[in-house]
């Protein structure tokens, strides 16, 4: 109790509280932008974090992602276009209801089940993440290894339809890791001769580069005409959300938890949790053929699952280090540059600012409705700002930004290319989020597999010796072998069953 006091007191800030309302504006704001993500907001949040205390930057990222994960719902319902990622799953669900006349059901639905599925995620990640930092703390460098390696596995199973080019970018994400010097040796390693290589690739500029530059890139290419002012929503948009929300509670409270689970999934995010949690959704419903027409109950499974998945990609980040997401992994950066790991050690040197967290996470979710009703109301008029002020503006943070991390000019050149570099990539259908989180977790994997190899003297062998090593090392190895194993099992089996087949019209013939 003493210690959730404590971390009461550190949120209940003038600066905690100004910078949380102030996040979840621009958050607002990004979300109801088209082609702005999540993760592309907070990337512009880092070099503002420069000059806040450690719980009022968390809590300016946490409230920032919150509020653009739900705001991504306004122009999809309005114009049929997704604010964010996140919110593709039920795009069609809420344009459907908009045009009907039924634009409070579709945006009311999803700012409530928005706000219950970022509680129940915030619910767990309070109850399972001291529990795990408790077995986390028995960890060594090979648990860490293997940890870091089956993240880093995930990323490629959930970044996208076409796993070859996610392991592709994640592997050039690697490479970017190998750049600099030697952790073991000390020796540079293909910096060209280039002083400024030594210390190795940017995170920051690698992050912003990725996840803003490449965002107005790929928006440039297009027309840069305003897409216009769209009709206007009404404000009575709670009248009769309880009854709804009851009659809906199942699909809400399933989305919630399965969001939850996906999000600490290392690599997933909240547009994975809500894709899934939209099939999950359709399996069980009794009116499946609803769907696509405007069915609420599909907001309310999906929805849920978007904020949820925010919250339970916190789990792996605090309890292990490991970001859970492309948002998680800025936050990791965040935390290594005001001096905190994270880990489990965290739950044990720095127990206020966990708490704060928990706190922040709550309400950030809790703002979402007062502030919501805002965004609803005034989206139209961000979604009619004429995108060729509004992008330019966002190139001029993003240089700022990243010049101020360093100082360094030579930071500004890796924005340059990394933006450059991923637009390339995107535009063949080649995920940017594996390739920062190899950025992120290639150097994790580095250290402690160089570090196991030593304290080994060379054995393999003693990377399975621990139990909890040697389990997530088989779970490991069997993400890796077992999808194409069953593949070829399904493959031999459909060729058992048409044999036969073949046969007979070749006896009847």
């Amino acid at each position: 109790m003493d210690v959730f006091l404590s971390a009461l007191e550190l949120v209940l800030t003038l600066e905690v509280m100004s910078t949380v309302l102030l996040g979840s504006a621009f958050g607002l704001f990004v979300g109801a932008t088209p082609g702005l993500s999540a993760t592309m907001a907070v990337a512009l949040l880092v070099p503002v974090t420069f000059f806040l205390s450690p719980v009022a930057a968390i809590g300016a990222i946490v409230a920032c992602s919150a509020m653009s994960i739900f705001a991504g719902d306004i122009p999809g319902a309005l114009l049929r276009i997704p604010g964010t990622p996140a919110s593709a799953a039920y795009m069609s669900e809420l344009n459907a209801l908009s045009s009907r006349g039924r634009l409070d059901l579709a945006l009311g639905t999803s700012m409530m089940v928005a706000v219950i599925g970022g509680l129940v995620g915030t619910l767990v990640l309070m109850l399972a993440a001291p529990q795990l930092a408790e077995v986390a703390l028995q960890f060594s460098t090979y648990e860490y290894f293997w940890l870091a390696l089956l993240g880093l596995s995930c990323a490629t199973l959930v970044a996208g339809s076409d796993r070859l080019k996610g392991t592709i970018s994640l592997l050039l994400g690697l490479f970017l890791t190998l750049i600099g010097l030697d952790i073991t040796t000390g020796l540079p390693r293909y910096t060209f001769g280039t002083i400024d290589l030594q210390a190795g690739v940017s995170l920051i500029a690698v992050m912003i580069g990725a996840f803003a530059v490449a965002e107005i890139m790929r928006s440039a290419t297009g027309s840069l005409k305003s897409i216009g002012m769209p009709p206007a929503a009404g404000l009575g948009i709670l009248k009769g959300q309880a009854r709804h929300l009851w009659k809906h509670k199942t699909p809400v409270v399933r989305g919630s938890l399965l969001g939850t689970v996906i999000g600490a999934l290392p690599g997933a995010g909240a547009d994975i949790a809500a894709w899934i949690a939209y099939a999950v959704s359709r399996r069980f419903s009794k009116t499946p053929e609803t769907y696509g027409t405007g069915e609420p109950e599909a907001i309310a499974g999906s929805a849920s699952a978007n904020n949820a998945a925010l919250s339970g990609s916190y789990v792996p980040t605090l309890v292990f280090g490991i970001p859970g997401d492309s948002i998680t992994a800025i936050v990791v950066g965040v935390l290594l540059l005001k001096g905190i790991q994270p880990g489990p050690m965290v739950f044990i040197t720095s127990p206020e600012l966990v708490n704060a967290i928990y706190i922040v996470f709550a309400l950030a979710n809790l703002l979402i409705i007062p502030l919501g009703l805002l965004a609803i109301t005034g989206g139209r008029y961000v979604l009619g700002l004429r995108a060729g002020l509004l992008y330019p503006a966002i190139l001029l943070l993003c240089i700022l930004g990243t010049f101020a991390t360093n100082n360094s000019i030579f930071d500004l050149w890796t924005l340059a290319f990394i933006g450059t570099l991923v637009w390339i990539l995107e535009a063949n259908d080649y995920p940017a989020a594996p390739l920062v989180l190899g950025l992120v977790l290639g150097k994790i994997v580095e250290e402690n597999f160089m570090m196991s190899m030593i304290k080994a003297d060379g054995n393999l062998l003693a990377f399975f010796e621990r139990p909890i090593a040697g389990t997530l090392g088989v779970l490991t190895i069997a993400v890796w072998f077992l999808p194409p194993l069953i593949k070829l099992i399904r493959r031999w089996r459909s060729r058992a069953d048409t044999a036969p087949t073949k046969e007979r019209v070749e006896d009847h013939v």
